[in-house]
């Protein structure tokens, strides 16, 4: 009943307005008076203060009088706007009353007011509104600001546009307001500014401003054109010594570091892997902590008191920092504490930590203590590989976020791995409401985008995918700075990426044939075709079971050849009737290619009789970096191939079995010791940070269905400091699901790239029918291609459910796979 009294009141006073015109005040003098005596009565805008409001202030008749003019405003006739233009100032005066509904009745009347008169309503706005917005001390008026140019931005539209460089800056400096109010507000209001931006140039400035506003514009623009490309950023002379001469591209990244810092706004820097981002980091970190002690010392201010920073990294990288800041500054400036241990130990360092201006920690300990790193408000928290966090319904994600810090910087050369929505949980956690909630952002950006990636998306889709990507790419822009290696090193040796072909052995054919007769691939077609994965986890689970049973199939026979396993028997008895056994290498593809490679390398290389006489080098021309993904596999090369049949070569292993404090040393000795010919690594230990330059040779045993993950390792040898040119190999299995998975990889890094490049490209496509084609063996030779064409009534069913298959499959290689392997020993009993 209330809602419909309130519509017919709104009818009734808009139409009267619309009716008597220029009489109004005359033919309905009760109405006109409760519209502006109690605005003029009860607030005096020349007072401040308590005095800003009468001591009988009526609230109801207050709140009366700004619920009518926001309704009925927008119909005054023109003759009437000198009205409106002489209550502008007690509008704004509203804004600062303690009632939150008064505050929020004045906004909604000024974003009216700006739309009816809107040359006189901003003049007043930017110069009286505006200013409460720096009152760091008085939460009531940066509220009543923030939301009251909120609602100007949204009544406005693009009229908004001449007005931007005004409202845009000090939008930025409130998106890190103690607040949360008033931060969420900042932050909605800058995400809609900023995308009108580029419109902003051909406007002409707005009539009757004063100079002061004029000088203050110009003022403004060079900031934001500052903001937008960070090559025309300011220089920052780093204030203290640092080992290290830095490039001209780090020095720029150091600029936009300091940019960051002296405005308050904090970013990803994702320049490519191996491009120095811990060094530019630190660099920022120690001088930022000398100049804010130097200031401290000088004027006690409260606000540069001296604050621990905190440095949160993967496991394998904390003896890294700990390493590189001590190689590039003095511990007068930066004092690092590696934080780790068991939770006694951990305890102790509690208080130890106290006496360093830095501590390092892994993310599993940050999430396990959060506790203490959440009590502590830090200088700086930078998360390096920070892409971890990307997930941000996991407690990790969750407890990073509860950290609190003055500055905070994100270090990825892959900020986006699978899917813009993982952009969504960093900025979440720099910059949170910027990119609105999770639901809002799936809504206008991750829902289109994947919407065009599907190869039956129609030319509105498609359309309406590149748009939401240009759209992202543009929000995101300013606080994302990616330089590439090719752009920025013209030294760097080059990388060449080259993919080496298999055909599986005989016994590898057979179990692949076995799989596709049993009662476990029909399983799969009817989760496929009838859509069950979508809501059945056993669906999915099913499916994740049998490509992780084909991937094992494609590396090694003894990966699934377990007694449990139906064929066991059978096999053991064929391959004694050969002579063979599981550990000869010839029923593993794999294993003969990475000999070969090696061998071809110089690496393990038979020595032939006339060359016996001569002395064997010590140091061989070539060192490898071997990728698996699964410990296991690293075990078989190890015991199958390096010791039996290549017992020449050196070789040192880096895996989870390696306590993250020790990675460091075994990554340092491959380095420094040329007579190590291989480094055996899994990806997830091995792949993240380090710095590999030692080797020229990268070989991926196994595949990652993540593409970022396998650029990621291969970059640990194709980065600054490495003198030769990087070959990567990929062992590939053909006409297998290897294969396949190889297609897919191409396609997410397209998205990828049309996002955080400086460059927007536009989407490719691919076709989601390839699922079921995963579990199939193609003919040797056959080419794998992607379909893209509409086919018969079955098959649509078919390309339906295998869409709500793939919407619901985790990551193909999920992190845990790495460390404890999938349990495929149900799986085994469905392959009868």
């Amino acid at each position: 009943m209330n809602e419909l009294q309130a519509r017919g009141a709104i009818y009734v006073f808009t139409n009267a307005a619309k009716h008597f015109g220029s009489e109004l005040p005359t033919k309905l003098p009760k109405l006109w008076e409760s519209i502006f005596q109690p605005l003029t009565e009860y607030i005096k805008p020349d007072q401040s203060g308590d005095q800003l409001f009468s001591q009988n202030i009526n609230f109801t008749e207050l709140l009366c009088s700004l619920q009518i003019l926001n309704i009925i405003c927008s119909f005054f006739h023109e003759k009437l706007h000198l009205e409106l233009e002489n209550v502008i100032c007690h509008v704004c005066c509203c804004l600062e009353h303690p009632l939150p509904i008064i505050r929020h009745k004045a906004a909604s009347c000024l974003g009216k007011l700006s739309k009816v008169i809107t040359v006189k309503t901003m003049n007043i706005v930017l110069d009286k509104v505006l200013s409460k917005l720096g009152a760091t001390d008085n939460d009531v008026q940066r509220q009543g600001a923030v939301e009251a140019i909120a609602c100007i931005i949204d009544e406005l539209g693009l009229d908004i546009v001449p007005y931007i460089v005004f409202l845009i800056v000090p939008m930025l400096g409130r998106m890190s307001d103690k607040n949360e109010q008033v931060r969420l507000l900042a932050t909605y209001c800058f995400a809609s500014l900023i995308k009108l931006m580029p419109l902003e140039g051909g406007v002409k400035s707005p009539p009757l401003l004063n100079p002061e506003l004029l000088e203050k514009k110009e003022q403004e623009r060079l900031f934001l054109e500052r903001l937008m490309n960070p090559k025309k950023v300011e220089p920052f002379i780093i204030p203290i010594p640092v080992n290290a001469e830095l490039r001209s591209y780090q020095q720029e990244g150091v600029n936009w570091l300091a940019f960051l810092n002296k405005y308050k706004l904090h970013g990803i820097l994702c320049d490519d892997m191996g491009l120095g981002k811990t060094l530019q980091s630190i660099c920022i970190l120690a001088g930022d902590h000398f100049l804010r002690e130097q200031t401290y010392n000088e004027t006690k201010r409260p606000d540069c008191k001296p604050l621990p920073s905190l440095v949160v990294c993967p496991p394998t990288l904390t003896g890294h920092w700990m390493y590189e800041v001590e190689k590039f500054v003095s511990s007068r400036y930066l004092n690092p504490i590696h934080y780790t241990g068991p939770p006694i130990e951990r305890m102790r360092l509690r208080s130890k930590a106290k006496k360093h201006n830095l501590v390092i920690a892994s993310y599993d300990i940050v999430r396990n203590d959060i506790e203490f790193f959440g009590s502590i408000h830090w200088n700086y928290c930078i998360l390096d590989e920070g892409h971890i966090i990307k997930n941000g319904k996991t407690k990790l994600a969750q407890a990073i976020k509860q950290l609190s810090a003055n500055h905070r910087l994100i270090l990825s050369g892959t900020p986006i791995q699978n899917n813009v929505l993982e952009l969504w949980s960093l900025f979440d956690f720099l910059m949170p409401g910027f990119l609105g909630t999770e639901k809002q952002f799936t809504a206008r950006y991750s829902k289109p985008i994947l919407q065009s990636r599907d190869a039956k998306s129609s030319s509105k889709e498609q359309e309406t995918g590149v748009l939401a990507m240009e759209s992202l790419h543009r929000q995101v822009l300013p606080f994302l700075l990616r330089r590439m290696k090719e752009d920025v090193l013209k030294d760097l040796p080059p990388k060449i990426i080259q993919d080496y072909y298999c055909e599986l052995s005989p016994l590898q054919v057979q179990l692949y044939e076995d799989f596709a007769k049993s009662r476990a691939r029909q399983s799969v077609e009817d989760v496929i075709t009838e859509g069950e994965a979508s809501n059945s986890p056993a669906g999915t689970s099913h499916i994740f079971q049998a490509l992780q049973y084909l991937r094992k199939v494609c590396n090694h026979p003894k990966l699934v050849l377990s007694p449990a396993h139906p064929e066991y028997e059978t096999i053991a008895k064929q391959l004694k009737q050969q002579n063979s056994s599981l550990q000869d290498i010839n029923h593993a593809a794999k294993l003969c290619a990475l000999r070969q490679l090696l061998q071809d390398c110089g690496i393990g290389a038979p020595v032939s009789n006339s060359e016996q006489s001569e002395p064997t080098p010590v140091v061989n021309q070539h060192r490898a970096l071997v990728f698996c993904q699964l410990k296991s596999m690293l075990d078989i090369l190890e015991n199958d191939l390096f010791k039996p049949l290549m017992p020449t070569v050196s070789y040192v292993r880096l895996d989870g079995s390696i306590a993250p404090g020790m990675r460091h040393s075994v990554v340092h000795r491959f380095n420094n010791d040329p007579s190590i010919d291989v480094l055996l690594l899994t990806t997830l230990v091995g792949g993240l940070g380090l710095n590999l330059t030692g080797a020229d040779t990268v070989i991926f045993v196994e595949h990652d269905w993540n593409p970022m993950k396998d650029l990621q390792a291969m970059d640990r040898a194709h980065r600054i400091g490495q003198k030769k040119v990087v070959n990567v190999y990929r062992l590939i299995t053909r006409g297998t699901l290897e294969e396949k998975i190889m297609g897919l990889q191409k396609f997410k890094l397209s998205v990828a790239n049309s996002v955080i490049n400086q460059e927007n490209t536009s989407l490719q496509n691919m076709g989601t029918d390839q699922l079921l084609d995963l579990f199939t063996l193609n003919n040797k030779g056959e080419k794998i291609s992607v379909s893209n064409s509409s086919g018969e009534q079955s098959r649509d069913v078919k390309v339906k459910g295998i869409k709500s298959v793939l919407d619901n499959l985790p990551e193909l290689w999920d992190t845990s796979q790495y460390e404890a392997e999938y349990d495929l020993s149900n799986f085994l009993r469905s392959l009868k």
